[in-house]
């Protein structure tokens, strides 16, 4: 079993707020976050399996550099995640629960079982591990 990292870095812009709650609530909850804001961020993925025979490759790179762009970079990378895409209707777009919603793609649009885990750097002092459970 080997596993390979790809990392790729996109900006976007976000307000911390819950839907539900008020104003005060949200400022109470979220302080200088529920201001408009953005983030340099870098996404680590890491997938995991046994290099084929006649490639020796777990992935073509190509491959999951393609995948990372379209799913990653076209719905995320100079967006406002609150007003530019659908994940944060309902949900605030915290970085852990940006890296859920990025982990939920990436399951979709890889191979089965693939995913090891994505690493989600907000910048260098904080960032979320998702780490899939063995297939």
């Amino acid at each position: 079993m080997v596993r390979i990292t790809r990392t790729i870095d996109f900006s976007c812009s976000l307000s911390c707020r819950a839907p539900d709650l008020s104003e005060e609530e949200n400022r109470a909850l979220f302080g200088r976050s529920v201001a408009q804001h953005g983030h340099n961020y870098r996404l680590e993925v890491t997938l995991r399996g046994e290099p084929d025979p006649v490639t020796g490759m777990v992935l073509d790179l190509k491959d999951l550099q393609a995948v990372l762009d379209r799913e990653v970079m076209d719905r995320f990378d100079h967006r406002d995640l609150n007003a530019d895409t659908p994940y944060f209707e309902k949900q605030p777009p915290t970085p852990e629960n940006l890296a859920r919603v990025i982990e939920r793609l990436l399951l979709v649009a890889l191979p089965k079982g693939l995913l090891d885990r994505i690493r989600l750097r907000q910048d260098d002092r904080l960032w979320v591990d998702v780490i899939e459970p063995p297939a």
